[in-house]
């Protein structure tokens, strides 16, 4: 029900017209057409308050009267002489209501364009403001006659507002709305083109339409039923044609870049018309009209672009291109692919450029060369297409690919995650870097960013344990904060078991610091001076590292104050072993014989080099044959040792006739002191390891990865095994595949060997039709 009309009453002196027969219809009606006719065609003139309250008076008296007349002839049931009588007066509001309509309709005829909709909008203006007074004046009619027809579920009865909107309808707006429709839908067409229009009028028709979706089931409510069928379906119709054309001339003229922009600014504009005068309601069927002609009709063409955009790195143009496709089903997909593609050959385009030598390839810039590629389509990422989950999916399919399958990988599928801990080793070793705190937890942000690619973590892990042993022996670690934040990541990313054994190494170095303190107190307390000496006690089970495979006789000194302090030790942990890593060990040796220098040269060096430089103080020369008996080396470690001591021109090589022999070191040589050894350094570093030591490592490392692989696979086995008591041969290669797939991934053919070794050991039994069932 509208709500109550503010009345335009005039107080004038005109005379009363008597009031009707209330029992005569023709006569009441003819009475209360003067009333609705000054309302409905003389609105502005006004209606004096006398007129106002005798029409309404008329509609009451007539109503009530007749229903006690029905009661007192008992003609016919009360309420049913209620309904007779009140019908008789609603029929005839319907026919003039009718007769009214009818009249605007062929007045109608007389426009078009914008004309007809000027009309149009200032008619129904009125008519509604009129049906909201005549509803008022009929409100007892409303509240008797109608309500009752309406409860007994009679059709095509309404209350007097929306009578006026019913016939509005069926009369008057079906018969002219193709027309209506022409002029607006002519508006927006030459608001498309670049003309201003006035859009209010659009806007108003369109409230009229909604004004009329009046609910068949129940009137007082209204629906979008009309507005529908009349706007929405011709207007999408329209939208289709036309986008359709302008977009088929465009790409024929213009470039696809140029096309985006004019799609995008198309677009833009549609979102603009819905929020300035088309009902909110279209927004959903014209974005999906318009996806359509502008987006997905093109799409094939806007793909076929999207590679020279990569190639040519077109930002801009690329986050157009995702925000145009993203709007239609399925929009983006081919985009991710060919992404994931370019993405995949810039990185191995990266490595191959550095890749030269394997062998000796720098960690640093095979690492650089693999962040420097996902940095930039990391960024393109995140402008170009939103930091949407699929696209960054491709990213990291693609970076997995390169970092895992590339040139320098063909040398040893292990040489990722090899070169990867090798240049965190660079990276947290004192001084090997030179960077600030700040800047090197960023560089181990970026290594916990290429980690995440690598698919052997297994082979990290055995690299990255042994660089951590060492510089954790050699005291060699730039910052231990640094350290426990690499290994926090570690942990972060694979779980607790991967870095158990970093984190043990850690607690053993602090326990030796303790350890160190007490020694230092105990020889003090005894002897007074003493050996700088500093001892680290490592548990086997936890540092990667293995007993000296040479034999070896520290200089008398050294192994005096070794003894001391195994004693010590064993006084503290009785039935303990301690095995001494010599090659680990190193010193410092200060010379006092050099005629060319005034200040005393410091040479750091290792134990077998101080074993043989030690030599030296009994003696100016020594044979090889001599050094070899004393230290005990054997050829393969003596001859390196020496080797750097020759070669940093501290000793000096003749054969056995006095005759020099350049630096080659071997049986048959004599070593003299070089009393006039000059270096620009006070400090000399003579600890170098040696590369034929790396390669060696290297290959301990590997085959110590195979065999951790084996147990790994056979564990992984057996745990699936108990749980599940019988599986098929081929589930059972698949399960252990995703269990393992975290640390490495393994080859079926390794799986396979490992469930045979398990038949073997009798873990496993074969069963009927190729099952293997778990033995307890």
């Amino acid at each position: 029900m509208p709500p109550a009309p503010v009345a335009n009453y005039r107080f004038g002196q005109a005379p009363l017209m008597a009031q009707p027969n209330h029992e005569d219809i023709n006569a009441t009606w003819e009475y209360l057409k003067n009333g609705v006719n000054s309302i409905m065609v003389n609105l502005d003139g006004g209606m004096t308050m006398e007129t106002y309250m005798g029409t309404y008076t008329a509609i009451h008296n007539f109503c009530t009267s007749q229903k006690a007349a029905s009661i007192t002839h008992h003609a016919v049931s009360s309420s049913r002489g209620a309904h007779l009588l009140g019908e008789d007066l609603y029929e005839k509001l319907t026919e003039y209501l009718a007769d009214h309509l009818n009249g605007l309709r062929k007045e109608a005829e007389h426009h078009s364009g914008e004309a007809l909709l000027a009309f149009y909008i200032r008619e129904w203006d009125r008519y509604t403001v009129a049906a909201k007074y005549i509803h008022h004046l009929f409100r007892y009619l409303n509240r008797h006659w109608v309500k009752r027809e309406i409860d007994e579920g009679k059709r095509n009865v309404y209350d007097v507002y929306i009578l006026h909107l019913v016939q509005w309808r069926s009369i008057l707006f079906d018969k002219i709305s193709s027309s209506v429709m022409d002029a607006v839908l002519s508006l927006v067409e030459r608001q498309r083109n670049g003309e201003t229009i006035e859009y209010l009028q659009i806007k108003q028709v369109l409230e009229s339409m909604v004004s009329l979706g009046l609910d068949e089931n129940d009137a007082s409510k209204t629906t979008l039923d009309t507005y529908r069928y009349h706007f929405e379906r011709p207007f999408i119709a329209a939208t289709k044609k036309y986008y359709q054309e302008e977009s088929s001339q465009f790409v024929a003229k213009n470039s696809v870049v140029e096309y985006m922009k004019k799609a995008e600014s198309r677009l833009a504009e549609e979102e603009k018309r819905v929020e300035l005068f088309l009902h909110p309601d279209i927004a959903g069927p014209l974005k999906r009209c318009c996806n359509q002609a502008l987006i997905a009709d093109h799409a094939n063409l806007l793909r076929e672009e999207f590679q020279a955009l990569l190639d040519n790195n077109r930002e801009e143009d690329m986050a157009r291109m995702y925000n145009l496709l993203s709007r239609i089903p399925d929009g983006l997909e081919p985009l991710r692919k060919k992404f994931e593609t370019h993405v995949r050959n810039a990185g191995l385009s990266a490595v191959s450029k550095v890749a030269a030598d394997a062998e000796k390839l720098d960690p640093k810039v095979y690492v650089d060369a693999l962040l420097e590629t996902h940095t930039q389509y990391q960024a393109l990422v995140k402008k170009a297409f939103m930091d949407e989950p699929e696209f960054t999916r491709s990213l990291d399919n693609a970076c997995r690919e390169f970092v895992n399958r590339n040139e320098v990988c063909k040398a040893g599928s292990n040489k990722s995650p090899e070169l990867l801990a090798k240049y965190a080793d660079f990276m947290l070793k004192k001084s090997g870097a030179g960077v600030e705190e700040a800047d090197l937890e960023l560089s181990l942000v970026q290594i916990m960013t290429v980690f995440k690619y690598i698919e052997d973590k297994d082979v990290f892990q055995k690299f990255y344990s042994r660089m951590l042993a060492r510089r954790l022996v050699h005291t060699s670690t730039s910052s231990d904060d640094a350290e426990t934040s690499m290994i926090s990541k570690l942990k972060e990313a694979c779980g607790f078991e991967y870095t158990n054994r970093l984190q043990r190494m850690f607690q053993d170095m602090q326990i030796s610091k303790d350890l160190n303190a007490g020694f230092k107190e105990h020889v003090q307390a005894i002897e007074g001076n003493s050996l700088d000496g500093q001892y680290a006690i490592l548990g086997t089970g936890f540092w990667p590292l293995s007993a000296p495979t040479t034999t070896f006789a520290p200089p008398p000194e050294i192994q005096a104050d070794c003894d001391k302090f195994t004693r010590f030790y064993k006084n503290k942990h009785e039935g303990r072993k301690l095995t001494w890593l010599w090659q680990l060990c190193k010193g410092e040796l200060k010379t006092s014989y050099c005629k060319s220098s005034k200040t005393p040269y410091t040479f750091q060096v290792s134990a077998y080099q101080m074993a043989i430089l030690l030599l030296f103080n009994d003696k100016d020369t020594h044979t090889y044959e001599e050094i070899a008996s004393a230290t005990q080396l054997s050829n393969e470690f003596l001859d390196p040792s020496l080797a750097i001591i020759v070669k940093a021109k501290v000793l000096l090589v003749t054969n056995e006739a006095g005759e020099k022999a350049g630096d080659k070191v071997g049986p048959g040589r004599v070593f003299n002191l070089n009393y006039d050894f000059r270096n620009k350094k006070i400090r000399i570093n003579l600890n170098v390891g040696m590369k034929a030591e790396q390669r060696q490592e290297e290959a301990e490392t590997n085959k110590t990865i195979e065999e951790d692989r084996k147990l790994l696979l056979q564990s992984a086995i057996v745990r699936i095994m108990k749980a599940r008591k019988r599986m098929k041969h081929t589930q059972l290669v698949s399960e252990t595949i995703a269990q393992i797939k975290g640390r490495f991934h393994p080859k079926v053919a390794d799986i396979k060997k490992c469930i045979e070794i398990l038949l073997d050991k009798e873990y496993l039994e074969r069963l009927d039709d190729d099952e293997l069932g778990y033995l307890a």
